[in-house]
């Protein structure tokens, strides 16, 4: 069985997506599963346990200058590739009319179907081109968590009860981490780094900058070493600002993502806001924090918490809310519990299984 995802952005969504290619995998162990998505997101797909080929495109960058001799160019060699191969399957997880022309350009093969959402879930875009091109328009439920809708979709696509057991299937090259994050307790004394993910793409989202400081400085005398990424000068600046005055802090270069999530794994932690980068600490099974200003939590926070059962072993990755927004002392009340259940015996919800973190 060949399928073909469509998720092309953004990052967040990209990494939610990555469960429902684990329990295709699981469901039908043949298949041969490619994914089409945004070309900056391309690196971190193609560390997907399962993905065949990842097939990237520019919309985003083509729409700007649609009728350029190169844009016209670079949709013709996209189409090109698309198009190399019939599909049993194209389930686009996205919901827009982007992706459903993206959808409705790949090839069938003789009995092959279109899949799409039928409805919007709250809180998610959705656009009704993407119902229209779906030979089969899948209705899910309103109240649906990001990465439970993507694997619901599919489950429903493909004809299979979804697993119990969920993994993101991300895959980090331990050994080609950044070097500073490497034997960092070796090297200072330290039990090892714990990355602040402080920026993102809504200032509504943003954690003040002194609850930053002050976070640093508890880790630090806590006996971490703070790691600082960023995706931009302006994320750079505000890194150095946190870094200011901190005993044990590193900014880091500006890294592609693969190499982000091979440092990140290097972590002992991650301590970040509703981010592309946050989501990817979930999806590599680190001690995190998601810091929330808005009570949405619930449709793209860790869902380990949500599900963990009863007297069962503590949640490795929980979300903090509160308005106008969290206190430093309940995201350090947060991180004690997560540090506590890594240090348990058996750390993993039941209801998540993470990949391990190995050269591939």
């Amino acid at each position: 069985m060949r399928i073909l995802i469509v998720k092309l952005s953004s990052l967040g969504d990209v990494v939610h997506a990555m469960a429902a290619v684990q329990d295709i995998r699981q469901a039908h162990p043949d298949a041969r599963i490619d994914w089409v998505v945004e070309r900056a997101f391309a690196p971190l797909v193609l560390r997907c346990k399962g993905v065949h080929r990842v097939i990237g495109c520019e919309l985003r960058r083509w729409r700007k200058d649609m009728f350029s001799a190169e844009t016209r160019q670079a949709w013709r060699l996209f189409k090109a590739d698309l198009r190399q191969d019939d599909y049993d399957a194209v389930i686009d997880l996205q919901g827009l009319t982007k992706s459903a022309l993206v959808s409705r350009l790949a090839r069938l093969a003789k009995g092959g179907k279109r899949y799409g959402m039928a409805n919007q879930t709250e809180g998610s875009s959705f656009e009704a081109p993407a119902r229209w091109v779906a030979d089969v328009a899948i209705s899910l439920p309103a109240h649906s968590h990001a990465v439970t809708r993507s694997r619901q979709l599919c489950g429903q696509a493909l004809g299979y009860t979804l697993p119990f057991y969920m993994s993101f299937g991300l895959l980090a090259l331990i050994g080609k981490a950044l070097t500073a994050t490497k034997n960092v307790a070796f090297r200072s004394g330290l039990q090892g780094l714990v990355a602040l993910v402080h920026g993102t793409s809504r200032a509504d989202k943003e954690w003040p900058l002194a609850h930053w400081r002050e976070l640093g400085a508890r880790l630090n005398a806590a006996g971490f070493m703070v790691a600082l990424p960023h995706g931009s000068a302006a994320e750079e600046a505000v890194s150095h600002q946190i870094a200011d005055g901190l005993a044990h802090a590193q900014v880091w270069p500006r890294l592609a993502l693969d190499a982000l999530t091979d440092s990140l794994a290097n972590c002992a932690g991650v301590i970040g806001v509703d981010s592309g980068l946050s989501h990817i600490a979930v999806a590599l099974d680190l001690a995190h924090v998601q810091i929330y200003n808005f009570d949405t939590a619930w449709r793209t926070g860790p869902l380990g918490e949500q599900h963990r059962i009863s007297g069962g072993p503590l949640a490795r990755q929980v979300s903090v809310f509160e308005q106008p927004t969290p206190s430093v002392d309940k995201v350090w009340q947060a991180w004690e519990a997560v540090a506590a259940a890594v240090d348990q015996p058996q750390t993993s919800n039941p209801f998540f299984r993470a990949s391990r973190l190995a050269p591939l």
